[in-house]
């Protein structure tokens, strides 16, 4: 009997359309296994929500694996190390994965690469991050001209179906179990609400891509009304890879081109990555080394209150409660939560990427480091520091009073002429805190502070 193959599993979790699992099975009995690695990503080790979310996408693929007859194998440590190991218990020595693009994970491709025959293939992206290239063959920069190009290349192929049965090896090996993990929060279970708004899973993905199906005609005009919230809400399956690019692609159907743009620009952020693999810790434009942001000491307070939804800011601080308590945020009060904490507040967009990164059930290295650095002007393609979002009327202009009441109870009896800002209006409720800072206040400070960058 030939010796089994492993599929390493990381965020690809799904059956269909997943081409390591199809050549896998092809070459005989598969061995997928999930490696819960906390020390080759070190500082960029999944956060909380993401965590959560980790969870139950496993137990929903194990028991989608064992309807196919397999299952999954689960075993925590360094990748390549764990992978040597599993590969002499069952005499493996070939391994197939889906092709990964943060530095530590390309990093773990080379390690294993050098013990065991890896073959890596592509399907977590439109197309393969490096591949669209301007004509002297150089990856872009700049996403506009990136989708462009992008869309020439586009239809993706049609996504392949699950496999009937996944053929099984002789013996399994021993497993950890997903209680051994502890990923859930327990004390306190600051998840509990989690379960409320996500179904974690590929059959949980197929299900929200359904719903987004009827809506997408409206996504032009709906992904800005937070109270609508007109969003997708397919990031954190994207994410996780519970469902491919190309069955989003081939989902919603070509006429969704404004959507369509947003899972391009997913593509877009892992060139970037690709070019910069420190992208989440350094400016992408030099000039912002010399930005005074303000010191932890005396921005602690602020970011606190951010953290906490406690601005005084109603937009704001609704946008940070829905993310602590949902591990989400709908994409247009991302943009107004990111700018108020860079430019109202004047703190490094680097502690919103970390807050982010632990709080969000889709934290994406390449899309957060990416956006917060679009929003800081600091990002090779980047919004212009001194375009300063005024949260107030955005928050007007966007309707986004329902949204308000829903997520700051404290203003749920504020009637719509004040709820945008009821301080100005003369009726903030006691429980609901001041302004930390005035909008021409903190405008003067953030272009005072980038007139040093000059």
């Amino acid at each position: 009997m030939t010796s089994p193959t492993l599929l390493w599993l990381r965020r690809d979790l799904r059956l269909a359309d997943q081409a390591a699992l199809a050549a896998a099975a092809h070459d005989g009995a598969v061995i997928p296994i999930y490696i819960l690695d906390d020390e080759t990503p070190q500082q960029f080790a999944m956060g909380g929500a993401s965590r959560w979310w980790l969870h139950h996408s496993l137990a929903a693929l194990d028991t989608a694996l064992r309807a196919k007859g397999s299952r999954l194998i689960l075993r925590r440590g360094g990748s390549a190390a764990t992978l040597a190991a599993l590969a002499e218990e069952t005499g493996a020595t070939r391994v197939h994965c889906l092709r990964h693009y943060e530095p530590w994970w390309r990093a773990a491709e080379r390690a294993v690469a050098e013990r065991l025959d890896l073959i890596c293939h592509d399907g977590n992206y439109l197309a393969p991050p490096g591949s669209i290239t301007t004509g002297s063959g150089v990856p872009y920069k700049i996403y506009t001209p990136f989708w462009r190009a992008l869309q020439q290349h586009m239809p993706p192929p049609a996504p392949h179906p699950a496999p009937r049965a996944i053929p099984a090896p002789a013996h399994w090996p021993k497993s950890e179990t997903l209680a051994d993990w502890a990923l859930l929060p327990t004390k306190p279970d600051w998840a509990k609400a989690f379960a409320a708004d996500w179904t974690p899973g590929e059959a949980g993905a197929h299900e929200r891509l359904a719903d987004f199906r009827d809506e997408a005609d409206g996504y032009p005009e709906a992904r800005n009304l937070p109270s609508v919230e007109g969003s997708s809400r397919l990031s954190p399956h994207l994410h996780f890879g519970e469902i491919s690019p190309a069955q989003v692609w081939h989902g919603v159907g070509t006429k969704a081109t404004i959507f369509l743009s947003e899972i391009g620009w997913r593509d877009y952020a892992q060139t970037v990555i690709l070019q910069r693999p420190d992208y989440a810790v350094k400016n992408g434009r030099t000039a912002f080394d010399a930005m005074p942001w303000r010191d932890d000491r005396a921005a602690h307070a602020d970011l606190r209150a951010w953290q906490q939804g406690r601005t005084g800011y109603p937009i704001v601080d609704a946008g940070m409660r829905q993310l602590w308590t949902t591990g989400w945020m709908h994409n247009r009060v991302r943009m107004i939560t990111a700018s108020f904490l860079i430019k109202h507040l004047l703190i490094d967009w680097r502690a919103g990427e970390r807050w982010f990164w632990d709080c969000l059930v889709d934290a994406d290295y390449g899309n957060n480091s990416v956006n917060w650095q679009w929003t800081a002007g600091s990002g090779i393609d980047s919004n212009m520091f001194p375009r300063i979002m005024a949260p107030l009327t955005q928050s007007a202009k966007f309707d986004a009073g329902d949204y308000i009441r829903e997520w700051v109870p404290e203003l749920a009896g504020v009637g719509d002429a004040a709820i945008h800002d009821p301080e100005a209006a003369g009726c903030r409720p006691r429980d609901y805190p001041a302004k930390r800072i005035g909008h021409r206040e903190a405008r003067e400070r953030a272009l005072a502070a980038y007139r040093r960058t000059k």
